[in-house]
Order: C-alpha cells, then sequence, then structure tokens
C-alpha cells in the first residue's frame, strides 16, 4: 500500500548547474508528521551520513530557516531551488506499507545532497500546522548515520529497542537530553549536540576548572548522552 511519495527533480550529473526543484508529491502528515513526514525524515537519514560535517552544518542552519519560514537566499548548500523543472533529471521516493509494517523505496540513481535538499524544501510546503512536528522528525533524521538499513524506520517512528538494544532503562533519550543540558522531548540537531558536547567535556576536565574526582564519570556520562543523540551503537 502507498502510503507517501516525492519526486525530486534535480540537475543531470552531466550538466554544469546544480539545481533542485519538487515534483510531484503526496505527503499525508495528519496526525503530523504522519506518513508524509516519515518518508521525507527517511530520505534525509538515507543520505545524510555520506555528507561532510560542513555540509551537514549548513544543512542544520537551513533547516532552521526554512522550519521559522525565513527567506531563503540561493544558493544554499551549492545548489539553487527552484519551480522550473524543465530538463530537470527526476528521483521518485516512496514510503509503503504492508500490514503494520513501513518500508522505505528510495530512489538510489541520483546525487545524496540534491535528495537531502528536496526534502527539507518539501517540508516547507506543509501546512502550518504539520511544519513543525515534521521538521522535528527532520532533525532526528540528520543525527542518523546507518544510510537505508531496516532500523531506519523504527528510529524515526521511535522503536528505540530497534536501534539502540544496549541501553538501559537509566540511559535512555531523555536520560541523554538532560545530561546535555537540553529540554526535554526536543529534537536538538546533530551541530547543536556535538558542540554541547565538546563544551562540557572541556569545562568538566580538570585542567579546566572541574572536580578531578567527578571528571572520569562526568566524560563518560556526556559520551554517552552524545552517542545516545546521535544514534551511535
Amino acid at each position: 500500500m502507498l502510503l507517501a511519495e516525492l519526486e525530486i527533480r534535480h540537475s543531470r550529473s552531466v550538466a554544469p548547474t546544480r539545481r533542485v526543484a519538487l515534483g510531484a508529491l503526496w505527503l499525508p502528515t495528519d496526525p503530523a508528521p504522519g506518513f508524509g513526514g516519515i518518508l521525507l525524515a527517511g530520505i534525509v537519514a538515507a543520505n545524510v551520513c555520506v555528507l561532510d560535517d560542513d555540509l551537514r552544518d549548513e544543512l542544520d542552519a537551513l533547516l532552521d530557516d526554512l522550519d521559522r519560514g525565513a527567506r531563503i537566499a540561493q544558493p544554499r548548500l551549492r545548489h539553487r531551488f527552484q519551480t522550473d523543472v524543465v530538463g530537470l533529471d527526476r528521483s521518485h521516493h516512496r514510503l509503503v506499507g504492508s500490514g503494520e509494517a513501513m518500508a522505505l523505496e528510495l530512489d538510489e540513481h541520483g546525487a545524496v545532497l540534491p535528495q537531502v535538499l528536496g526534502a527539507a524544501y518539501a517540508a516547507s510546503k506543509l501546512s502550518y500546522r504539520a511544519r513543525g512536528s515534521v521538521f522535528r522528525l527532520l532533525r532526528r533524521a540528520t543525527r542518523w548515520s546507518g544510510g537505508n538499513d531496516d532500523r531506519l524506520v523504527g528510529y524515526l517512528t521511535g522503536d528505540e529497542a530497534s536501534y539502540r538494544p544496549w541501553r538501559t532503562a537509566r540511559h535512555d533519550e531523555g536520560w541523554a537530553l538532560q545530561v546535555l543540558g537540553f529540554a526535554a522531548h526536543t529534537e536538538p540537531s546533530r551541530h547543536a549536540i556535538l558542540a554541547t558536547f565538546r563544551r562540557l567535556v572541556r569545562s568538566a576536565h580538570p585542567d579546566h576548572g572541574g572536580s578531578s574526582e567527578a571528571a572520569g564519570q562526568r566524560i563518560t556520562d556526556l559520551t554517552m548522552a552524545k552517542q545516545i543523540l546521535l544514534a551511535e551503537p
């Protein structure tokens, strides 16, 4: 059963320009983030792991700008977003269901970055009522590092046992957010997690005023919290 689909138009590999546009789409978001939000987040999560750190930081900033409805000067992340699709290649992504199971059917023939950007710009076209929930899910997606494997849908839909079997009841996502000083039930960006982790590790070190007795456990907790929020086994 088809649950959501998105067509992303993008420059062909031989083209000298880098352009992205949206084609046909069907992105149900009721109740938010809905199947449409899961598909968009799946596209981002499956592709983001191959981007370098600078591009991932730029993506975090773009998601924030799109979420708050800011004017987006073009190009962003080396690509120009446009409405004209003439001459552009197409990639077709789908979320399908069978019983209670869902699976991502992602078109992998195009370059990675246009797929990520297409999903981000598609999220910005959703209704205001759904956009906040969808962008929170996209931020979660940017923290995924496993590609499009069989754990991804579980990660996006909150089935934590499917991707973090090593965690204890104490070391869950709520604990990790608290350790790093984020508000409960938020989805901090990958950039924010890493920046906060580095700052807190530095302040915990005895060379920078941290307690010699407590430094070891504090740094261990900070490291585990970072791993939990970045979905690192």
